[in-house]
């Protein structure tokens, strides 16, 4: 909990940095995501205790060029490193992708299902009403779990909405157990 209090906290101080400069930090810290993520060596190389603070910043540093990124994110990247908290960086993008999603007024969310895709009217009823409850547009993405044998769970930051069978089961189940 106080990592993501921390995460939060510095996303938020970033996301304002980048204002007063005019810098597309969510696309920044994408690419450097994304890159992290496609490599097994530098994801071993900046989140593993294995190399020193110095190897991390040297190959961090050559990326960061080829990518092209600003001062800022650079110098955020030095900071969590050299504090030995870029076991962080996960959460703060994640924060910060949050973020700029609210200010281009809409919401990311997941849903999960048992079948393999979830059918089109179903999915743009369940827009329709985080539409009426949340006031912003809602990008659901679906999943196909083993968790859910039927109906539907929808998570959209901290709203959880549980259509699946289970939760029914569950209810149901209280109700009988507490009559």
């Amino acid at each position: 909990m106080k990592e993501q209090i921390i995460a939060k906290a510095y996303a938020q101080s970033l996301v304002e940095l980048a204002d007063e400069l005019r810098l597309d930090l969510a696309s920044e810290l994408t690419k450097l995501n994304e890159t992290i993520n496609k490599s097994n060596e530098l994801e071993t190389l900046l989140f593993l205790e294995v190399f020193t603070v110095e190897e991390k910043l040297n190959v961090l540093d050559v990326v960061m060029a080829k990518l092209n990124l600003s001062q800022i994110t650079k110098n955020f990247m030095h900071f969590l490193i050299q504090e030995k908290r870029i076991g962080l960086m996960p959460m703060v993008y994640k924060n910060v992708i949050v973020v700029d999603d609210h200010r281009k007024g809409f919401l990311r969310g997941s849903i999960e299902g048992s079948e393999e895709s979830i059918p089109a009217e179903v999915r743009e009823k369940l827009k329709a009403y985080l539409f009426q409850k949340l006031g912003k547009e809602a990008i659901l993405e679906y999943t196909k779990s083993e968790n859910v044998s039927a109906g539907y769970k929808v998570t959209v930051e901290d709203l959880q909405l549980d259509a699946s069978i289970e939760n029914q089961l569950e209810k149901f189940k209280e109700s009988v157990l507490n009559s």
